[in-house]
């Protein structure tokens, strides 16, 4: 995943590659991108239209636009190497165990737990917002989330990667508001990136419960 900075420095332009891969794509290879991203990379690589007049169309802000268009000519990039008919991925039981304990916590509200499960040098990146680093310090990231009620937590795949998708209490049956990465050192939590304040992102992306 990109950071709004990384987003930033993806040129407007579609590259040489990306435009064979765009024209090779069939019809049912363009219908495995979710909605945002077959829209931004059907209007500006297909059909022309600038950042400004795609982010009309589908009403949306030029970095959200970028982040479809940099997420779909990715995609299609790896859907160029695969069968059209290719199994949806799983979480490994693993990874699936990791992520429903540190879910179940946080629901529970058990932000102690929860801290208990990071390592001693966790960092965390709370994308467009700060960074942090150490366990003492990350630790009070959690008291934040203990202040408000407008989440609700489920494991989950975020273009193929396991995440953990946050989803609005208020609003039953509504796509996830965002999402969080984390890495593993053994059984401890290493990284943490929330994109709480990136919320754009989950728009483009392609993601399973």
């Amino acid at each position: 995943m990109r950071s709004d900075e990384d987003l930033d420095m993806v040129g407007d332009p579609v590259s040489a590659v990306s435009e064979r891969q765009v024209a090779a794509a069939s019809l049912r290879t363009f219908m495995r991108l979710p909605a945002a991203q077959r829209s931004s990379v059907i209007l500006m690589d297909v059909l022309g239209y600038s950042l400004d007049e795609v982010g009309g169309i589908i009403d949306t802000s030029v970095p959200a636009v970028k982040a479809h268009l940099h997420r779909g000519r990715e995609r299609l990039r790896v859907l160029a190497q695969e069968p059209d008919d290719l199994p949806a991925p799983v979480l490994a039981e693993a990874e699936r165990a990791h992520l429903a304990g540190y879910v179940a916590r946080f629901n529970a509200r058990d932000f102690d737990a929860v801290r208990d499960m990071l390592g001693d040098d966790v960092r965390l990146e709370l994308v467009n917002k700060t960074r942090m680093k150490g366990k003492v310090e990350v630790s009070g990231y959690f008291g934040n989330y203990s202040k408000i009620a407008d989440w609700h937590l489920v494991p989950g795949l975020v273009e193929g990667r396991p995440a953990i998708l946050v989803f609005d209490p208020s609003q039953p049956g509504a796509a996830p508001k965002y999402f969080m990465l984390l890495q593993w050192s053994a059984d401890k939590v290493a990284e943490i990136r929330d994109f709480r304040h990136a919320p754009y992102v989950i728009d483009g992306a392609e993601y399973l419960v």
